[in-house]
C-alpha cells in the first residue's frame, strides 16, 4: 500500500478513516462469465486517487449486453474486443468519499460524489480540444481492469483521469441513481437542436427515453411524440411531458405521423431503443431535410438502404455518445424537480441477487431502471 497507509488488524486506516481490505464485488472475467466475489481486494489508492464507498449503482442496457456477449465489447473473429477483463462492471454509480490522496484538493472525506463514465486520458487530440468524451484511448469506468466500476462496495476514482461531480447530500437516492443516464439523455436531445416549430418523435420510453422526454419537453417543441411497445412506459412519458404517445405494436405509427404532418413527416427523430426496426421506422417517418439522432448501443448490425439518407431525403444523421458537460445541469434540475424522475427506478437489489437484477434490467418484464444498493 501507499505511504501513509497502515494495517490495523483486518482493516486499513487512512487519515482516521477505516475500510476493509476486501469487499463484495461482481467481477466480469469474460462474456457470460460474471462472478460474485465476497473477498475481492479493495483497490489500493495513491496520492492522485480518491476511494468511495458505493451507495448505489444502476444497471445500464449496455451492462446487460456486455454480460450476454455483444461483439462491440468482446470482439469477434475479425475485431479485438474493447472491454478488458477482469473488471467490475457498472458506470451509473455514486458514493461517499472515504479516502483522499495527498495531491487531491477538490474533494474531502464525506463528500457525496459521482463520476462521469468516461475516463479521459487528457493527452489525445480530442482531450486537448475539450472533446474529452471522444477520448481516443476511450477508457471508461465499468469495462476496464484499471477503471473498475460501481458493482462493488468500494470504487477507486483516478482524479486526473476522471470528471467527478458532487451530489447534494439530501438528493433522494432514487433520483441520484439517474444522474448518469439523464446526462446521456440531455446530450442526445441537445444534439437534436429542437426548435419551437419542430415535430419531434422519440422512439423508446425506457430510462433514457424518459430522461430525454422530460428534457425535450423543456425545449418546447411544437409536438413531442413518444413511441414504445409497453403501455405503462407510454403513460410515464405522458406524465413527463409527451404530447402524444403511441405503441408501434398496436398501430401504424409511420402512417399516423405522416397523417398528422400533412404527409411530410416529423422534423426530428430520436432513436433510443437499440432495435433495428426502430431505425428503419424512423427513416420512413422523417421528412426530407430532417434530423435523425442515434443514441443506442445495438446488439447486432442494422441494415438500411442508405439512398434514403442522401438521394431521397438529404437527411442530417447525428450520433450521440454519453454525457459531456451535462452533469451540472442535470444534478441541478433533478434536484429542483424540473427534470422528472418519479417512478423511473423500479427495482433496488442487493449484489447477492445480481442475476435476478440483470434479468429485470433486460426490460423484458417492463422494468425501467434497476439498481444495486449498498449498506
Amino acid at each position: 500500500y501507499e505511504i501513509g497507509v497502515r494495517l490495523v488488524g483486518s482493516e486499513m486506516c487512512i487519515r482516521d478513516r477505516r475500510y476493509p481490505e476486501t469487499m463484495k464485488a461482481l467481477v466480469a472475467y469474460g462474456k457470460g462469465d460474471y462472478r460474485l466475489e465476497r473477498n475481492y481486494p479493495v483497490p489500493p489508492c495513491g496520492d492522485d486517487d480518491i476511494l468511495i464507498k458505493t451507495d448505489a449503482c444502476g444497471i445500464c442496457a449496455s451492462d446487460v449486453k456486455c454480460l450476454h456477449g455483444a461483439e462491440s465489447y468482446w470482439g469477434n473473429e475479425t475485431a479485438e474486443g474493447w472491454a478488458k477483463p477482469p473488471f467490475i462492471p457498472g458506470h451509473e454509480f455514486l458514493g461517499h468519499v472515504v479516502y483522499v490522496g495527498g495531491n487531491v484538493t477538490d474533494f474531502k472525506v464525506g463528500d457525496r460524489v459521482t463520476p462521469e463514465q468516461i475516463a479521459p486520458c487528457g493527452e489525445c487530440r480530442f482531450c486537448k480540444r475539450g472533446q474529452y468524451w471522444m477520448c481516443n484511448p476511450h477508457k471508461m469506468y465499468g469495462y476496464f481492469n484499471d477503471f473498475c466500476g460501481g458493482m462493488a462496495e468500494y470504487v477507486r476514482l483516478r482524479v486526473k483521469h476522471s470528471r467527478i461531480h458532487k451530489v447534494p447530500e439530501d438528493m433522494e437516492l432514487k433520483s441520484a441513481i439517474l444522474i448518469e443516464p439523464y446526462g446521456c439523455a440531455k446530450h442526445c436531445v441537445d444534439r437534436a437542436q429542437i426548435g419551437s416549430e419542430d415535430v419531434v418523435v422519440l422512439a423508446g420510453a425506457g430510462t433514457l427515453g424518459l430522461g430525454m422526454t422530460t428534457y425535450a419537453a423543456s425545449r418546447n417543441p411544437a409536438q413531442l411524440i413518444v413511441l414504445d411497445m409497453i403501455d405503462s412506459r407510454l403513460e410515464k412519458a405522458k406524465e413527463f411531458g409527451a404530447d402524444i404517445v403511441m405503441n408501434p405494436g398496436k398501430e401504424d405509427v409511420v402512417a399516423k405521423v405522416l397523417e398528422m404532418t400533412g404527409g411530410y413527416g416529423c422534423d426530428i427523430y430520436i432513436e433510443a431503443t437499440g432495435a433495428p426496426a426502430s431505425v428503419r421506422q424512423g427513416m420512413q417517418m422523417i421528412r426530407k431535410l430532417g434530423r435523425f439522432v442515434e443514441f443506442s448501443v445495438f446488439g447486432q448490425e442494422t441494415s438500411l438502404d442508405w439512398s434514403i439518407i442522401g438521394d431521397k431525403k438529404e437527411l442530417d444523421v447525428l450520433g450521440a455518445h454519453i454525457s459531456p458537460y451535462c452533469y451540472p445541469y442535470v444534478i441541478e434540475h433533478m434536484y429542483d424537480g424540473r427534470m422528472k424522475t418519479d417512478g423511473v427506478v423500479t427495482g433496488l437489489y442487493s449484489l447477492d441477487d445480481w442475476e435476478t437484477a440483470f434479468e429485470k434490467a433486460s426490460g423484458k418484464y417492463g422494468d425501467l431502471k434497476v439498481a444495486f444498493t449498498f449498506d
